[in-house]
């Protein structure tokens, strides 16, 4: 440890960095963080930490119970480049008491799923490449009273703007370059507004963060839809990144004027925001899912994606955790709804790319979940998910080769589905969660905790308000 703080040090002398920002997860995923002067950092900040109110964190401590401690990952740390004078660090969460890593920590529970995976012997790595699409926005509102409730979004790119005399500037007159609803898939500029701001914000990742970065692109939607790829990589590691990802590309929105949102329905009538994500397992640098099954598969993958959806009901409650998930998760928006496997099929929840014939390439891609997930606790379930499809030997069907939009209800009733609300995702994580407990990766408490929370700051808020749509279906009934 006290290399790793010499290091530290060093980083951010070298930088002339004074401040160090603590990052760390609560357990809904999203970063807060905590900041020290370069006179605190040293090995008694690497080994033990600093004190922290526990209780004010969603998801954390009670109030009886608040003292915690925020220990920095030293090796994470990064210059931020939206702070003055200030290097960024990822952290860890540990209870004083105990001396123990914080159960609901969900950086701790990812270390966990990577640990017992390793324990099972079945492989000793995991990779992940997950795709993170959100919308880019010139400005939001949105509010709720007791007598009223709006919200609104805007792009000058969104194609409802398409009849204004004017730009959103109010003085340039209205050039009609815009892609249509579902027409962002992915033309050039000028109908592409966004080329130079998403480039920024690869260059940000890559500059700044040290991210390896694949591809960047205009996604479906209207009103600036976009999707940046980052390279696959161990799990920790890529749960940290989306987190780094999120953080960078919000605030690159922000510093040229613009709102970014990871929302997965910010607009009626047009396609969603997801995060499919690209799962495999090697073992001694080898890949096991490559094989000679269905699509180039081995049976241990098809074993792994039976787990997938056997589980995909309770997985849904962490994998795509709000209760505007569940407008996404509509047919006819390209938002794969049946669990079940596919080769090259984007309509089916397990999809198994086939762009190469490269064994190493061989995975499979659960496309239902979205980007206000938690990374870590949604990558390691998977991960059990999956773990225990190959335990029990569980077959994932017999693979779905049509488009499965193009069902109809009575077709498409005989196939599993993920589950049609958060209220109805989290009653099967209640019913379904013995797979995640598999070598104390969760706990009960982590599952009571998180079904909690989400009822309480989700589902009930929804719950009891009117929707204003609801006053145009039934106010003179």
């Amino acid at each position: 440890m006290a290399n790793e703080s010499a290091e530290l040090l060093k980083l951010m002398k070298d930088n002339g960095c004074d401040i160090l920002d603590l990052k760390f997860t609560d357990l809904p995923g999203s970063w807060q963080h905590f900041s020290v002067p370069i006179s605190e950092v040293g090995d008694s900040l690497v080994n033990n930490g600093v004190g922290f109110d526990g209780s004010s964190i969603r998801g954390f401590q009670s109030i009886d119970k608040s003292d915690m401690l925020i220990v920095p990952d030293a090796p994470t740390a990064k210059v931020d480049p939206f702070f003055k004078s200030t290097v960024t660090c990822i952290a860890d969460i540990k209870d004083p008491v105990s001396g123990e890593n914080y159960t609901r920590d969900p950086r701790n529970v990812a270390k966990k799923a990577e640990a017992y995976l390793k324990s099972t012997g079945i492989g000793d790595d995991s990779f992940w490449g997950p795709e993170v699409e959100f919308f880019i926005f010139d400005s939001v509102r949105f509010g709720y009273e007791s007598n009223h409730g709006f919200h609104e979004v805007n792009s000058d790119e969104g194609i409802w703007n398409s009849g204004s005399e004017y730009m959103l500037d109010g003085e340039t007159l209205n050039k009609g370059n815009r892609p249509r609803y579902k027409g962002g898939y992915f033309p050039v500029s000028p109908v592409d507004t966004a080329q130079d701001l998403r480039s920024e914000m690869v260059r940000s990742l890559v500059n700044n963060f040290g991210m390896r970065i694949e591809a960047q692109h205009h996604e479906v939607g209207t009103g600036g839809q976009a999707e940046i790829d980052m390279r696959f990589g161990p799990l920790l590691e890529i749960a940290d990144n989306v987190m780094t990802y999120k953080y960078a590309v919000r605030n690159v929105a922000k510093q040229h004027g613009k709102v970014v949102t990871f929302m997965p329905k910010p607009l009626f009538n047009d396609n969603g925001t997801g995060m499919h994500v690209h799962q495999s397992i090697w073992k001694n640098g080898e890949p096991l899912f490559a094989g000679n099954e269905y699509a180039g598969l081995s049976q241990m993958a098809l074993n792994y994606i039976g787990g997938l959806i056997k589980h995909g009901k309770a997985l849904m409650a962490l994998a795509a955790p709000t209760t505007n998930s569940y407008r996404r998760l509509t047919p006819g928006f390209e938002a794969p709804t049946i669990l079940a496997l596919s080769a090259r099929n984007r309509s089916a929840a397990c999809r198994i790319p086939m762009y190469f014939n490269d064994p190493g390439a061989k995975r499979v891609e659960f496309r239902s979940a979205d980007p206000t997930c938690n990374p870590y606790l949604t990558f390691a379930a998977m991960l059990m998910a999956g773990l225990d499809g190959i335990e029990n030997g569980y077959s994932p069907g017999e693979p779905l080769e049509q488009d499965l939009f193009e069902l109809s209800a009575e077709e498409t009733a005989a196939f599993p589905q993920v589950p049609g609300s958060l209220d109805e995702a989290l009653k099967a994580l209640q019913d379904d969660h013995e797979f995640l407990l598999k070598g104390g990766v969760f706990t009960e408490d982590v599952i009571e905790n998180w079904i909690s929370f989400k009822t309480e700051n989700d589902v009930d808020p929804v719950r009891l308000r009117p929707h204003p749509y609801e006053f145009h279906l039934s106010f003179d009934a």
